[in-house]
C-alpha cells in the first residue's frame, strides 16, 4: 500500500526559523503570507494562514474517506477543545491515509492525524493524548510565538514555517530531513531548545485539558512509554518521535502529572476500539489471516467489552475480506444489544450495499436517519446504497442537503460531482467542481468550473437569478485569487 505521511509536522512549526525553498524539492508552491511580523500574528491572520496550508495539505496528500472515522476525530477533538484555552473554536480537520504515526497542528485551528495513530493509541485515552498536545500547540499559539521569537531576521516570510511543514507531508521522510537540517544552519541549537520548551508546555497544558474533558491523563505517560520502546528496539523510529522524542523525563513528568490529578473513575471506550479495528482491518494485507486472528480473539475474551470489540473486529475482518453473510451474522448480536449505535448502523449497511442489496441497506438506514437526520456517517451510508442502486439524482439531491451542514468537506464535494456527472447534471457537476477547487486554493480552475455553468444554464434558460448567482460566485473566486496573490 502507498504510503504518505506528515513527517515531523509539528516540530517544524515550533523549531524551524529558516527559509525553506518548497519549489527547489519539487513541491507546490504555498501562497505568499505577506512579509510583515512585527508584533504577535493576529488570530484572524493565523486562520487565515492554517486555511492556506490545509489547502495545500488537501491537494498534496491522500485522505481518508470514512465518514465514521472522520465524524469520530471531530467529536473527540471537539470535546477537547470545549475544555481546552482554545480563544479561536473554529478548528479544521483532516485524516491523512498513512500507517505512519503522526499528528500535527497548523495555525488556525488545523488538526491533522494519520491513520496510524489509530493503530499504535491502544486506548482513546491514549489517542486523546495526542490531540489534546496538538491542540495546545494552537492554544498556546506557538506559531505566533515562533515568529515573535524571530523578529531578528532569521525570517523574512512568515509562509517559511508552512512551507518547510508541507515539504515534509508530501516528500519522503529522510529527504525532508536532510532538506531542513541544512537549511537550519547554526541556528539549530537555539530552535530546539525553543521546541522542546513548546513541547513539554504542549504536554502539560493538553494533560491538563485531557483531564477536564473526563479523559484518563495517564493516557499521555503510557503512550510515551510503548513509543520509547518502538524507538528503543526498532532500527528506525516512527517519523512522529523524530520531533516528539519522548525522553525519560518526558515519561516520568506526565506520570507525576497523572498522580496529581483529583481520582476518577475512567472506562475502555468501545466507539474508539470500534474505530481502531477499522483501521486495523483496513491497512491488513492478508485478510484471511486477520478473520482468523479475530476468531480466535473472540474465542478467548475475558470480560463482556474486550468480547464485543472482538466481535465488531472480526465482523469488520470478514467485510475486508468479502464474507459478507459471515459479516452480517456476526455483527448481529452487536446490533440487538445496542441498536441504536451509530457504528454498528453504518457497518451493516456497508456490508448490505457491499452484498448488493442496496434496498436493504435504505430501509435499514431509514429509521437511524429519522432519528439522526444530519448525521454524516448515516448520510454517505444512505449515499453509498443510492449510488449502487444507481438511485444517482436521489443519492446527488441528499448531498446537496448534507453538504449545507458540511460546507468546507472538500471530499464531500468531490463526491457530488462525481454523482452528479453520472445524474447527468452537467451544469452542477460543475459547480460542485468549482467549490472542490476552491476548498484546494485552485482558484483558477474553479472560476473555469464557474464559467462553464454560467455558459450551460444560459445556454438552457436558466432564471435570471441563477445565473447572477453564478456571477457573483466567480466575483467571490477572483477575489480570493487576488489575495493569494497578494
Amino acid at each position: 500500500m502507498r504510503q504518505h505521511g506528515l513527517h515531523t509536522a509539528t516540530g517544524l512549526f515550533l523549531g524551524l526559523l529558516s527559509i525553506v525553498s518548497i519549489s527547489a524539492y519539487g513541491q507546490p508552491a504555498l501562497p505568499s503570507l505577506g512579509d510583515r511580523i512585527s508584533g504577535t500574528v493576529s488570530l484572524d491572520e493565523e486562520y487565515d494562514m492554517g486555511q492556506r496550508f490545509l489547502s495545500q495539505i488537501r491537494r498534496s496528500t491522500p485522505a481518508i474517506p470514512d465518514a465514521l472515522l472522520n465524524s469520530y476525530l471531530e467529536t473527540l477533538t471537539y470535546k477537547l477543545a470545549s475544555r481546552s484555552q482554545l480563544k479561536d473554536h473554529r478548528l479544521s480537520f483532516v485524516i491523512i491515509d498513512s500507517e505512519q504515526l503522526n499528528a500535527f497542528a497548523a495555525p488556525g485551528g488545523i488538526i491533522g492525524v494519520n491513520t496510524g495513530l489509530f493503530l499504535n493509541a491502544q486506548s482513546e485515552a491514549e489517542f486523546a493524548s495526542v490531540m489534546a498536545h496538538e491542540i495546545a500547540h494552537v492554544s498556546q499559539r506557538h506559531f505566533a510565538r515562533s515568529v515573535d521569537e524571530a523578529q531578528a531576521g532569521r525570517i523574512p516570510q512568515m509562509g517559511a514555517l508552512l512551507a518547510s511543514v508541507l515539504i515534509m507531508a508530501t516528500s519522503d521522510g529522510g529527504h525532508g530531513v536532510a532538506a531542513v537540517t541544512a537549511a537550519q544552519g547554526l541556528s539549530v541549537d537555539n530552535q530546539l531548545r525553543f521546541s522542546r520548551s513548546n513541547e513539554a508546555e504542549a504536554d502539560r497544558v493538553g494533560q491538563d485539558t485531557m483531564y477536564r474533558a473526563g479523559f484518563d491523563p495517564d493516557g499521555m505517560s503510557s503512550l510515551f512509554e510503548r513509543l520509547a520502546a518502538i524507538n528503543r528496539f526498532g532500527r528506525r523510529p516512527p517519523e512522529f518521535l523524530l520531533t516528539h522524542p519522548v525522553t525519560e523525563s518526558r515519561i516520568s513528568d506526565a506520570r507525576a502529572r497523572a498522580y496529581r490529578y483529583p481520582g476518577k473513575d475512567y472506562y475502555a471506550n468501545l466507539e474508539y476500539q470500534v474505530m481502531r479495528a477499522r483501521v486495523v482491518a483496513h491497512y491488513a494485507v492478508n485478510k484471511s489471516a486477520l478473520v482468523n486472528e479475530y476468531r480466535q480473539l473472540l474465542e478467548d475474551s475475558s470480560s463482556p467489552f474486550t468480547l464485543d470489540v472482538n466481535r465488531y473486529a472480526l465482523a469488520v475482518a470478514y467485510y475486508e475480506n468479502e464474507q459478507y453473510n459471515l459479516a452480517s451474522q456476526t455483527l448481529t448480536p452487536l446490533l440487538d444489544k445496542d441498536p441504536n449505535r451509530i457504528s454498528y448502523a453504518v457497518t451493516q449497511a456497508e456490508i448490505l450495499t457491499a452484498q448488493n442489496e442496496p434496498g436493504q441497506s435504505l430501509n435499514f438506514l431509514q429509521r437511524h436517519l429519522e432519528i439522526n437526520p444530519d448525521n454524516h456517517p448515516l448520510t454517505m451510508a444512505a449515499v453509498d446504497a443510492l449510488t449502487e442502486a444507481r438511485s444517482y439524482g436521489e443519492a446527488a439531491q441528499l448531498m446537496e442537503r448534507h453538504i449545507q451542514q458540511r460546507p468546507n468537506d472538500d471530499q464531500l464535494w468531490f463526491r457530488l460531482s462525481e454523482t452528479q456527472g453520472q445524474a447527468g447534471n452537467i451544469s452542477e457537476v460543475h459547480k460542485a467542481r468549482a467549490e472542490y477547487f476552491r476548498l484546494l486554493g485552485d482558484y483558477l480552475s474553479s472560476r473555469q468550473q464557474l464559467q462553464f455553468a454560467l455558459r450551460i444554464e444560459t445556454e438552457n434558460g436558466a432564471a435570471p437569478a441563477e445565473a447572477a448567482r453564478l456571477r457573483q460566485r466567480i466575483r467571490e473566486v477572483e477575489e480570493l485569487a487576488r489575495e493569494q496573490r497578494g
